[in-house]
């Protein structure tokens, strides 16, 4: 696989590089400017070539191929009733708060989050209850005491764990997923466990379902995963919501037939079994990549602007960093590189408030177009320093 092929996505009607101004260079969204796994065009290839394309139901292939795969990769024995279905993990999360929860509840996040949490809280007219994560000596940390605290409110209903953590991109310890399911489970609070980048986590980490934490766990959470960023095919809209408990899996099962969500995408089954089955050794080779991308972000930070924090993500391929001391937040942050550096990042407030002086990039692409993205920065930031001291001496005049 060639990953500094720069392939054109423009006119393609992609969400990521749709911006009117075509100098600006997208290092947002969460997908990859890499094609997929050779196995998965020609799955592709061959349904295309079939030629009809009608409505889809699940098959042995597909349920078998997810059990393979995360008894393989993680280690978690899923059974086939399990394994249910959403296009996508952010419309089954919704299913789910609505069968959890009734209007005036509480749904805990972990801030800075992946933004459509909140939104998915506020669609069921729940309070957002945010047990924001303590940055120490480098590194973001789950604060226990505090988590206690608010899962204890009577009106606290359910916890939405991600992990990997998006964007700080933590991989969560054994000892820190025990703590949380802990109290979860103390405090009669569901887990819902978003697990939709396990499989991009980086050597000396390892993703840890919540299923394998502790057994009681399981009848107390879901599990939201999905090959989607895995293999890069988020438009297929094949997503896996894993529901041990025998009661709510039937509750989410009826969600689905109520809204008309039962059938999945004709690509979507074909891609999620090729994927699994055959897509390991271009994961494998990706993550070689992506760490490489990492490493060339890291050095070129130290080495040309040190001003920016930088927070080495050990999952996702995500990079959350830090701009306190440029003086700038919020919108005009966001806004500066992208009018300044013609480079398109994602905003960090929308994460919450904790991450108003954060931008999130995304580095799942070749790294000439990191390097060209990072140069950009370098200058607009320059040319700020150099204005401010402009402005500076003339104030002193």
């Amino acid at each position: 696989m060639n990953w500094n092929d720069c392939i054109e996505r423009t006119n393609t009607h992609s969400v990521k590089w749709s911006y009117a101004d075509e100098e600006v260079i997208p290092m947002c969204i969460a997908d990859m400017d890499f094609q997929v796994s050779p196995a998965i065009i020609d799955a592709m290839k061959k349904k295309a070539a079939h030629g009809i394309y009608g409505y889809t139901t699940f098959c042995k292939g597909y349920d078998a191929a997810i059990i393979d795969w995360w008894q393989r990769r993680h280690q978690c024995r899923l059974e086939k009733e399990w394994i249910a279905f959403s296009p996508g993990i952010i419309p089954g999360m919704n299913l789910l708060l609505q069968i959890f929860t009734k209007p005036g509840d509480k749904v805990i996040v972990q801030e800075p989050v992946y933004y459509p949490f909140y939104s998915s809280i506020e669609n069921n007219e729940c309070e957002i209850v945010k047990n924001t994560l303590i940055y120490r000596e480098g590194r973001y940390e789950i604060d226990f005491a505090d988590l206690e605290k608010k899962a204890a409110d009577p009106l606290a209903k359910v916890l939405i764990l991600c992990s990997p953590h998006n964007p700080v991109g933590r991989v969560w310890t054994y000892e820190e997923l025990k703590k949380v399911g802990d109290i979860c489970i103390k405090h009669d609070v569901w887990m819902i466990s978003d697990e939709m980048h396990g499989d991009i986590v980086y050597q000396g980490h390892r993703h840890l379902p919540l299923f394998n934490i502790d057994p009681a766990f399981r009848t107390r959470s879901v599990i939201c995963a999905a090959p989607s960023k895995t293999f890069n095919i988020a438009g297929l809209q094949t997503s896996i919501i894993l529901i041990p408990n025998k009661e709510l899996r039937e509750k989410y099962e009826q969600k689905l037939y109520q809204y008309g969500m039962m059938r999945p995408n004709v690509f979507g089954v074909e891609a999620t079994i090729a994927a699994y089955n055959d897509g390991e050794a271009w994961l494998e080779d990706l993550l070689g990549y992506l760490e490489g991308n990492l490493q060339y972000v890291e050095n070129y930070l130290h080495q040309n602007m040190s001003d920016v924090t930088y927070h080495k993500p050990e999952g996702t391929h995500l990079i959350w960093l830090g701009f306190e001391k440029l003086g700038m937040e919020g919108n005009a942050l966001w806004e500066f590189f992208l009018e300044k550096a013609k480079v398109k990042l994602d905003e960090g407030f929308k994460f919450g408030e904790s991450g108003r002086t954060f931008l999130r990039m995304n580095i799942a692409c070749p790294r000439e177009r990191i390097d060209t993205a990072l140069r950009r920065m370098q200058e607009a930031i320059l040319h700020f320093r150099i204005e401010q001291h402009r402005k500076k001496e003339e104030v002193s005049k």
